[in-house]
């Protein structure tokens, strides 16, 4: 009945959804005569179709935008950037997500989408192909010119989605729609930025060796620790087995520089994967230390992943590699219990993850400039973070009179790199979720009065609320 009801609304407010139900014969109505929300989208300078795909509710669509290569110059050149549109109906709230990665081409809703029950604009990050200009100026993959992509959307997009809209995104994404916010304030109602590293001073990581002296109990620490060690101790052994499966499986090591030295990284991985996607109720699946080889590499595989730093695996990630080594910084952290077990030195860092032909240097101060931001001057913006999760170690800071700005942070006890909103305890999800409906402009007149009442506004789709967080087999966020 619920589903049936949105679909005749949809159908007066002439969103040109799918399967409404028709007027009675004879009959002109609104919906006969607007645009169709396809066509209105494709109005807009600079846009084009790639494909839709039906989803009962929704209209999903899947499009191009033409952005400059620089926005300080929009003569350089443009290319065009891939973007998904969840379309309820114009009269909502949109929600702006970035992955701060690839985007995904599969209709999905992302947790504010779900509490507010709105639109959802899904950007991919520039650089991640296809959104990549040919030939790549790399020196134009930044902050602020990330930032200036969504800036540039948000406006064509705004006159036909002219509800609130919040920014969203998690762990890289996180950071994203954080950077976006810095740079251009205005622009969003609110944030709500999951798990989001916050790395002001690069070469100062002492957070995660306190993270990871104190993280879940020290029998798992322990066995973690030892089987990362067992995994060095029989490095000659494994590390044939890998290049045996890297040829069977064309894949190749020119960037990082042999299998001995991805294997190196990928043992460096496994305590940080382990907590990053695990809870503390998983250390019962960490083998023994006299396991056999054959359960020992299933297990590396499993937590860090073989693939992760052959060529192959690391192509599609180039870009964030890229950033991290120019401006977002990288954590690292010490590691006593492999002293003696390790090759390479210096290795375990971005510039050896990016081919040498593409040119890096880091920048200092984009990190501390945003920081800086967010403790003096942001408004409504919610930090959600796991205690579990390493990144958030080092986690954005809010400042004095945060509450009376609407900033929020909130720990999940025990959560790892998934978590969300509902994972938070009671009166922190409550007044999250509340926080949320009133920047969206939908907090029903329960809810202006009582957080209690706060709950998402659309009901649980388990086709498109999926909660298990995207595996990334190798450290980055």
């Amino acid at each position: 009945m619920r589903k049936a009801l949105r679909a005749l609304l949809a159908l007066t407010m002439s969103i040109g959804a799918v399967g409404a139900g028709s007027a009675a014969a004879g009959a002109a109505t609104a919906a006969d005569t607007a645009p169709d929300i396809k066509e209105r989208i494709l109005k807009i300078p600079g846009m084009s179709f790639v494909e839709e795909k039906p989803y009962e509710g929704y209209r999903y669509l899947v499009l191009n935008y033409k952005q400059p290569i620089d926005h300080k110059n929009p003569a350089k050149g443009t290319f065009e950037q891939r973007f998904t549109l969840l379309h309820k109906a114009t009269d909502r709230p949109t929600v702006f997500f970035t992955s701060g990665y690839n985007v995904n081409t599969n209709p999905s809703r992302s947790e504010p989408t779900r509490i507010v029950d709105g639109n959802q604009v899904s950007m991919e990050y520039r650089y991640f192909t296809p959104s990549r200009p040919k030939p790549a100026d790399w020196s134009k993959l930044d902050i602020w010119q990330a930032a200036s992509d969504q800036h540039r959307l948000f406006q064509a997009l705004k006159p036909v989605y002219n509800k609130n809209w919040l920014a969203t995104g998690g762990s890289k994404g996180g950071m994203t729609a954080t950077y976006f916010r810095r740079f251009y304030p205005n622009d969003m109602n609110g944030t709500v930025a999951y798990v989001a590293p916050n790395d002001v001073v690069n070469n100062e990581d002492s957070a995660y060796d306190r993270f990871f002296a104190n993280v879940g109990d020290k029998a798992c620490r322990n066995q973690l620790n030892s089987v990362q060690r067992e995994a060095l101790l029989r490095r000659d052994e494994i590390v044939g087995r890998y290049q045996k499966w890297a040829d069977a499986n064309g894949k190749t090591f020119k960037v990082v520089g042999s299998a001995d030295k991805a294997y190196e990284n990928v043992v460096l991985d496994m305590v940080w994967a382990f907590w990053q996607y695990h809870l503390q109720s998983d250390c019962k699946t960490v083998p023994a230390t006299k396991a056999s080889t054959d359960d020992l590499y299933k297990f590396i595989d499993e937590i860090s992943g073989f693939e992760a730093y052959t060529d192959q695996g690391l192509e599609q990630y180039t870009p964030y590699y890229y950033q991290a080594g120019t401006e977002l910084g990288s954590p690292t952290f010490n590691s006593p219990h492999l002293k003696g077990l390790l090759r390479y030195p210096g290795i375990y860092a971005p510039r050896n993850y990016v081919p040498r032909d593409i040119p890096m240097k880091f920048r200092n101060g984009s990190m501390a400039d945003v920081d800086r931001w967010v403790r003096e001057d942001s408004k409504r913006m919610l930090f959600v973070y796991g205690q579990n999760d390493p990144w958030s170690a080092e986690p954005f800071r809010l400042g004095k009179n945060a509450e009376a700005r609407h900033d929020y942070r909130f720990f999940a006890p025990g959560g790892n790199h998934g978590t969300k909103i509902a994972d938070l305890v009671a009166d922190e999800r409550n007044k999250a979720t509340a926080e949320v409906l009133r920047w969206a402009g939908v907090a029903p007149a329960a809810v202006q009065k009582d957080d209690r009442k706060a709950k998402p506004l659309a009901p649980f789709n388990s086709k498109l609320d999926r909660k298990d967080v995207e595996r990334n087999t190798m450290l980055r966020p």
